[in-house]
């Protein structure tokens, strides 16, 4: 099943959603695949990432993916949450706060839920900060919730 997408035609209507929840995504299995390929790329081969056996034995009773792995999917778990037209582009501009309350273990499905935490005129365009919170399915806990900055130019 497909989250729907929350449309905003313009920066107006976009600008009055402070302080709402933008919508939530679709759930995404988290698999050791996964995991494998983003210790691959970013070299952190941690045991706790990269070794099933060893891992059953750990903490978690399984493998964790990287705390930046789960903080990289944003985009991804984000991208169909909401979107603003009549502007040029976006640019990500940063993060502003990011934390790791509970771990993903592989085989986990997380989503992503969105909430408009301020934005601002500059003189490039629309900053505003989205409060993205990862929900991991069947946990109280978020896997991450993290303060993302874009962009807008109108």
């Amino acid at each position: 099943m497909t989250a729907p997408t929350r449309v905003f035609d313009t920066l107006e209507e976009f600008r009055a959603a402070r302080g709402q929840t933008l919508g939530v995504g679709d759930w995404l299995e988290i698999t050791q695949e996964r995991i494998d390929a983003f210790a691959d790329v970013t070299g952190d081969t941690q045991w706790i990432h990269v070794d099933p056996v060893r891992a059953a034995d750990g903490p978690y009773g399984a493998t964790v993916a990287h705390g930046y792995l789960t903080l990289s999917l944003i985009p991804l778990l984000g991208g169909r949450i909401f979107r603003v037209d009549g502007v040029r582009m976006a640019i990500n501009y940063g993060t502003n706060r990011v934390r790791f309350p509970h771990p993903v273990t592989a085989g986990s499905r997380v989503r992503a839920a969105a909430e408009l935490a301020r934005v601002e005129d500059t003189d490039a365009g629309v900053r505003a900060v989205v409060r993205y919170t990862v929900e991991i399915q069947g946990e109280s806990k978020p896997a991450c919730v993290a303060e993302t900055v874009r962009v807008l130019v109108p």
